[in-house]
C-alpha cells in the first residue's frame, strides 16, 4: 500500500509521495526552523550569564536587566520547539498501554488521544492569542501595555510567540489525526507522517545504528 517509503529522519517518520506526506515534510522544514531558534535562545543565555558572571566577579558590574532577558527567553526555549518534539513522538506517551495495540486499534486509540490534544491546542491558542492582546498597545511607547521590572522590556513580543507555537502544534496534531484517520480507514502498518510506535530494544538498535553510522563516516 505504502511502498517506496523511506525514512524522513532517525525517527520513525516514514515518507511517499502523497498530499499528507509532502504537507508533514513542508511543516516539518518550519518545526526545523523553530526548533534552531529556541537552540539559538539558548546559546544565547548561556552568553549572557557568561558576560554577567564575569562583569560581576572582575569589573562588580553585572549584566544589567539579565533576569529580564532570561524571563524573555523562556518562552522561546519553551514553546517554539514544542511542535518539532511532537513530529518525532518526544512527549510524554502511555507505552505501556500504546504497545499492546496492534492494527487499527492501535490508530483509533491515536486518533482519538490527537484529537484531544487538538482540541486543547485550540483553546490554548485562543486563550494565550487574548493574553497578547491585553498586553500589545500601538499608541503606547514600544507598543507595550507591560514590561519587565528591571530594564522595562516589552513583554508583547514574548507572549505572541506563545499563541505561535501552539498553532503550529495545532497543523501538526491535525496532520497527524489525518496519518491516524487514514490508517484507520484502510488498515496500514506502516502509515505516513505518524510517529510509529517502537519498543525499547528497536528505539535503542536504532540510535546504535544512528551512532554507529557518525562513527564510520567519522573514521573515513
Amino acid at each position: 500500500m505504502f511502498e517506496g517509503q523511506t525514512m524522513a529522519s532517525p525517527s520513525s517518520i516514514l515518507t511517499d509521495n502523497s498530499t499528507l506526506s509532502r504537507l508533514d515534510l513542508m511543516l516539518f522544514w518550519l518545526e526545523t526552523k523553530l526548533a534552531l531558534i529556541g537552540g539559538i535562545a539558548v546559546f544565547s543565555l548561556m552568553i549572557l550569564a557568561v558576560i554577567s558572571v564575569s562583569g560581576r566577579n572582575f569589573a562588580n558590574t553585572p549584566l544589567p536587566g539579565y533576569v529580564d532577558w532570561i524571563e524573555q527567553a523562556m518562552p522561546v526555549i519553551a514553546f517554539v520547539g514544542v511542535s518539532y518534539t511532537q513530529r518525532l513522538g518526544g512527549h510524554i506517551r502511555m507505552d505501556i498501554l500504546i504497545g499492546h495495540l496492534r492494527g487499527r486499534a492501535l490508530w483509533l486509540v491515536e486518533l482519538i488521544s490527537t484529537l484531544v490534544m487538538l482540541a486543547l491546542m485550540l483553546l490554548l491558542v485562543w486563550g494565550t492569542f487574548s493574553h497578547f492582546l491585553r498586553s500589545i498597545d500601538f499608541s503606547a511607547p514600544l507598543w507595550s501595555r507591560d514590561s519587565s521590572m528591571d530594564i522595562g522590556l516589552p513583554l508583547w513580543p514574548t507572549k505572541l510567540l506563545v499563541p505561535v507555537g501552539f498553532s503550529v502544534l495545532s497543523l501538526r496534531l491535525a496532520l497527524q489525526a489525518w496519518g491516524f484517520a487514514r490508517a484507520f480507514a484502510t488498515g496500514a502498518t506502516r502509515p505516513v507522517a505518524v510517529p510509529l510506535y517502537e519498543d525499547a530494544a528497536t528505539a535503542a538498535a536504532r540510535e546504535a545504528a544512528t551512532v554507529s553510522g557518525f562513527e564510520d563516516k567519522e573514521s573515513k
